[in-house]
């Protein structure tokens, strides 16, 4: 038996574009990926100053450790995407990219502001869920 995740849109609150929660049922695994940061294989943070690219690697950094982890994109259930930034322009950057890469999987998302990232240079992080069926 296949289970699958349920995607909540509430009729109470306001009309947004993302599902405000997610439901996993039981008998599924749940694998908490770190933040995905913008590194190349070389540890540096490229594409200095440009949130659009980072966001991107940040989405390819995190397939391969979904995929590490027997998972993909499509199992993704929540993510957090953190921009370094004070200006909501950057933010909504990072976020159109992160849509683009996730197409039509639409999950319960945080999108958050902060002052600084962990890796000099780096403006996108994304901390993910996923949820992997058992049998």
């Amino acid at each position: 038996m296949e289970r699958n995740v349920s995607f909540i849109q509430s009729g109470s609150l306001a009309s947004v574009d993302y599902p405000y929660a997610s439901r996993v049922p039981s008998g599924m695994d749940l694998i908490f990926l770190a933040g995905a940061c913008p590194l190349d294989k070389d540890g540096k943070v490229p594409f200095i100053n440009n949130y659009e690219l980072q966001a991107k690697l940040c989405v390819d950094n995190l397939k391969q450790a979904l995929k590490d982890s027997g998972a993909a994109l499509r199992n993704i259930v929540y993510t957090r995407v953190i921009v370094a930034t004070q200006n909501s322009t950057d933010l909504v950057t990072a976020w159109n990219m992160v849509k683009k890469e996730f197409g039509d999987h639409d999950v319960p998302s945080t999108l958050s502001g902060v002052t600084v990232l962990g890796y000099p240079d780096q403006l996108v992080e994304i901390e993910a869920i996923a949820a992997i069926d058992t049998e």
